[in-house]
């Protein structure tokens, strides 16, 4: 009983050693050892998208959420991993783990732009796709992953508004002081100066009266565009609902941190 006591306990040990030289092992030549510095958390030499922890006082491997880099301890937009378009995270590096698709996400996370819009992108948190809008006349930049100025980007089709004049102005219904300026192929909402009103026939704004709008009593805060509102009656809308009709939200803030991370697959 004592000799068979004796040789499990060595098997056991023999294990145990072997399991560590092999876990020591994982550290490249070149590698940082996380339990070795500071902050016990230390980027994959070759791959961005993977970091070393200090755990029992082993290193282990892990993986940032799909779609997502290292950044740095404490960084990032979850558990120190951000979205690689962000900084140079890759730069002389590689992704370890190629992309995980879901409806309307190219990544588990990341923003992707819209398939059939513009206006619109897509934030995905997790495989979750959800639509988002750009508000005042801007576009979805893919470059910039962020909204921004027609100007700046390409390829993108004209808002029916101004197809007529990409750089020309468009009635707002039935409002005397408001109206819709192209830029670029791209409508902006606009107001006339005090005590004129915008001339539908010429598409500037003109003293009036005009063949719809009489002379303004007083500068007029705002004139809603619904079919049943006249021209100095109710209706009233806020700009901002206005804006709306076009373009609902801007770009959200990023999503809530959580823990995302998970240990890197063999």
């Amino acid at each position: 009983m004592v000799q068979y006591w004796k040789s499990s306990f060595v098997f056991a040990t023999t294990i145990l050693m072997v399991c560590s030289g092999a876990l020591a092992q994982q550290l490249k030549p070149n590698q940082e050892d996380p339990c070795k510095v500071k902050g016990r958390v230390v980027g994959d030499v070759t791959y961005c998208d993977r970091y070393w922890e200090c755990v029992n006082n082993q290193p282990e491997l892990y993986d940032c959420p799909n779609g997502l880099v290292f950044a740095g301890k404490h960084r990032g937009v979850t558990e120190g991993c951000d979205y690689p378009w962000r900084a140079n995270y890759c730069e002389d590096k590689q992704m370890a783990n190629g992309p995980i698709s879901t409806e309307h996400c190219d990544w588990l996370y990341g923003i992707f732009g819209h398939e059939t819009s513009c206006t619109r992108y897509w934030t995905c948190w997790n495989g979750t796709a959800t639509e988002q809008l750009c508000i005042g006349g801007l576009l979805y930049n893919e470059n910039a992953h962020s909204c921004d100025w027609p100007e700046n980007v390409d390829g993108c089709q004209k808002h029916p508004l101004c197809n007529d004049d990409p750089n020309g102005n468009v009635p707002l219904g039935k409002s005397c002081n408001r109206y819709w300026q192209c830029q670029g192929g791209y409508p902006r909402l606009q107001r006339c100066p005090a005590m004129l009103v915008f001339d539908r026939h010429s598409l500037r704004c003109v003293v009036p009266p005009t063949e719809e709008c009489d002379i303004p009593t007083t500068p007029a805060p705002f004139d809603g565009d619904g079919e049943n509102n006249n021209v100095s009656g109710g209706g009233q809308l806020a700009k901002d609902e206005q804006e709306r009709k076009l373009a609902n939200e801007g770009v959200p803030p990023l999503p809530l941190q959580g823990k995302n991370f998970q240990r890197a697959r063999n």
